[in-house]
């Protein structure tokens, strides 16, 4: 995965979220995206998803500039996949249907072929069982596996994450990271917002701290948890998980 990122700026009524945000990284399976909240992590990702428009800045995804006007997003956003941390399931329809619906009307998939895609990743997942269920008769943590089903399904070049597991209690979080690990094992782009940033260090290969809109510090994952010259980011590490800073 290859990222190129300058100038990046983005106000919501006067305040800033991104602020010249710059970001260069190249030949990156993941990339985990952490800092406090406020300081623009989750609007960061929803530009790269084209899901937000920025006020101004590049960006260069895999070799092909975004661009911003309404038909381009539209395209731009057939390349990615989000995970949100609320699932954003449909209520009205079931767990297999919920993977169909998206294939038949947005990659014009033939239905009993993305039937039998829902099948498999359904089968994947260990949700076969609860196929024909609704989301309301799911737990959380099945709820973000149908989400993270219905994203795969689609293809994408890249796999958004925005904060999976903020909703889930400690045990059904462990179940979710261990999902994800299992796709970065399967050599999948990743980008992942999380305020798991002891699992952002083992399961990604880079990690980018965002603060006041911008990147902070980034690096490799070892590394710059270790070897980090940000006085900001060693107190964030230590302040969250208690390390020495």
């Amino acid at each position: 995965m290859q990222i190129k990122i300058r100038d990046l700026h983005k106000s919501y009524q006067g305040m800033k979220a991104l602020d010249g945000l710059n970001l260069n990284i190249d030949d990156v399976r993941s990339l985990a995206i952490i800092g406090p909240s406020g300081g623009g992590k989750t609007t960061l990702l929803r530009v790269l998803g084209g899901l937000e428009k920025p006020d101004s800045g590049e960006i260069v995804l895999n070799g092909k500039a975004m661009r911003f006007d309404d038909a381009s997003l539209f395209e731009h956003r057939k390349r990615i996949a989000m995970v949100f941390q609320s699932y954003n399931l449909f209520p009205h329809l079931s767990v297999i249907n919920n993977i169909i619906l998206p294939l038949t009307k947005t990659r014009q998939t033939e239905p009993h072929q993305a039937r039998q895609t829902a099948e498999q990743l359904l089968d994947h997942f260990g949700l076969t069982d609860h196929r024909n269920k609704f989301p309301s008769q799911l737990s959380g943590g099945q709820k973000q596996r149908v989400a993270i089903a219905r994203a795969l399904a689609l293809r994408p070049e890249v796999l958004l994450f925005d904060e999976p597991t903020s909703a889930l209690d400690p045990e059904i979080t462990a179940d979710i990271l261990e999902v994800i690990n299992g796709l970065r094992s399967e050599n999948r782009d990743l980008i992942l917002v999380t305020h798991e940033i002891g699992f952002a260090r083992h399961a990604c290969d880079y990690v980018a701290y965002v603060s006041a809109g911008r990147v902070v510090t980034e690096g490799g994952s070892e590394h710059i948890y270790e070897h980090s010259e940000s006085e900001e980011f060693r107190r964030f590490v230590s302040r969250i998980i208690g390390w020495k800073v």
